[in-house]
């Protein structure tokens, strides 16, 4: 499998909130793409079963995924997912993590990261299979015999 690189106007065409060269340098989404890929090895295909275009989705979508969220965090937008919110008297909900990791929570708190999740559930591995013979992870035997 070939190892993705960053591709600036791929990128900002497919996620037209950072086409604004001025408010998103090159460099920064640069630095937010190989910081998404310490989270999701572009070179370590265990436990996902990445094709290439799914790899390259994944850290565009993990780079997306960042920059949204630094970018709630420099105008002071906490990365919370809000429940509901009230204007008179000011009432604000928040929902607990929906999910059981935090990893998980973390990637809900943006739409990116939750394309992201739910593209990294699609490509995940069930595992690794360990002990026993080969041929008692099919359904016959080797020579077809059960």
């Amino acid at each position: 499998m070939t190892t993705p690189a960053f591709n600036e106007v791929a990128f900002r065409n497919q996620f037209p909130a950072f086409e604004n060269s001025t408010d998103f340098p090159a460099a920064q989404l640069q630095g937010w793409w190989t910081m998404g890929s310490a989270y999701i090895n572009p070179d370590n295909v265990y436990p996902w079963n990445f094709k290439t275009n799914q790899l390259q989705l994944a850290l565009d979508l993990m780079c997306a995924h960042l920059g949204q969220s630094y970018s709630l965090i420099n105008v002071g937008v906490p990365t919370v997912i809000v429940q509901g919110t009230a204007e008179g008297t000011v009432n604000v909900s928040l929902t607990p993590p929906p999910v059981k990791s935090s990893f998980g929570w973390w990637l809900a708190t943006t739409s990116y990261g939750q394309q992201l999740r739910a593209l990294l559930k699609t490509v995940a591995n069930v595992g690794l299979f360990v002990g026993g013979s080969p041929e008692n992870s099919g359904f016959r035997k080797i020579g077809g015999v059960f």
